[in-house]
């Protein structure tokens, strides 16, 4: 049987794409390693997957001033020997990286190792844990058309982000009736991320005497952001975070408000659900949310506002319209040519790894 190793972490988004390929690389034939940080999120998330674990030290690569800073250097350069032992001793056929800090000494260490690695990349502009690994890497993915303009010519493959299997398995029906919602009246699903975000959540609660008109509204708000005195609104319902109903209320949902994570968007685009994308703003980020959102507006996928321009006027302004034309955002995200990531970087493995 072939050996292949997963890294990637930091956050869920540098975890879940790679176990959506999870299944389809059994398939095919690998038995799975994941090498990551001692104690990050992808820890857990790979114990609930039954992968055998390696913890290495890492250190956070900031583009600011930190006293940390001097010291991290140190944990990287650690946790590139370790990666080196650990390829030595699995000696895997192939890695594949799904970014975050902890990744970088594990494709260094690869390609010390002989060892082919593919790197995916969800945003438009790599972030600089991924600039620092594309070089010893044999191929990047890429989420966006135009990702490819800043990857090496001859590396890298539009290939899409991988999606969970289990999200396509959602079902209307259960969803409306977790919500205690009727069938004959459209649903909004409204994402304000694990966080919440307080411009996006006061604004619909706002609207809330206007949209509950029209709409069923579902709303994931965000830990301890959670309104008591709107929770006895008929056709309303609150929740600070979904997991298990995520799918079937994804299955529910005529259209969706969410922010522009590149998986998140990309779970939009898999499912088909016309979307309005509030993006993080620059001031809160490095404006990957905001580039991505362009992106899916210029293919058609995506009504982009914001989150400066989010009142009340100019996001019922955009439910409506978005709404309205339905059907010709899911036509276009039915022709969009990501929607095989899994197939065509399962495909990639294979072929890179004979």
């Amino acid at each position: 049987m072939k050996k292949i190793v997963f890294t990637g972490g930091g956050t869920a988004g540098h975890v879940t794409p790679n176990i959506a390929l999870f299944p389809s690389v059994r398939k095919a034939g690998y038995e799975i390693f994941y090498i990551g940080s001692y104690e990050g999120i992808e820890k857990e998330l790979m114990e609930k997957q039954g992968v055998t674990y390696y913890g290495i030290s890492s250190g956070k690569l900031r583009r600011y001033f930190d006293l940390k800073n001097f010291s991290d250097p140190f944990k990287v350069v650690k946790g590139y020997f370790q990666a080196r032992k650990l390829l030595k001793k699995l000696k895997p056929d192939i890695v594949f990286s799904k970014g975050g800090f902890v990744s970088v000494p594990v494709v260094l260490a690869a390609k010390h190792c002989r060892i082919p690695c593919i790197i995916h990349e969800s945003d438009i502009t790599p972030g600089l844990a991924n600039r620092l690994a594309i070089p010893s890497a044999t191929k990047v993915c890429a989420n966006f058309p135009e990702t490819l303009s800043y990857l090496p010519e001859g590396k890298a493959v539009l290939t899409g982000t991988p999606i969970r299997e289990e999200l396509y398995a959602g079902n209307r029906i259960k969803g409306l009736d977790f919500c205690g919602f009727t069938a004959n009246k459209p649903v909004l699903l409204v994402i304000g991320g694990s966080t919440g975000a307080a411009a996006v959540n006061n604004a619909v609660r706002d609207l809330l005497p206007t949209l509950l008109q029209e709409f069923q509204v579902i709303h994931l708000c965000g830990k301890g952001k959670k309104d008591e005195s709107a929770g006895a609104l008929e056709g309303y319902v609150q929740y600070e975070y979904i997991n298990e109903e995520l799918k079937d209320l994804f299955a529910a949902a005529d259209i969706i408000v969410s922010r522009a994570g590149a998986n998140a968007i990309c779970e939009l685009l898999a499912l088909r659900k016309p979307n309005i994308l509030i993006p993080l703003s620059a001031a809160a980020s490095r404006g990957d949310q905001i580039l991505n959102a362009e992106s899916f507006e210029r293919q058609g996928f995506s009504y982009v506002l914001k989150e400066e321009n989010v009142t009340n006027e100019t996001l019922l302004r955009a439910i409506h319209e978005v709404y309205a034309n339905r059907e010709r955002y899911i036509q276009a995200m039915g022709e969009s040519s990501l929607n095989h990531a899994i197939e065509t970087i399962t495909g990639m493995i294979t072929e890179i790894s004979k």
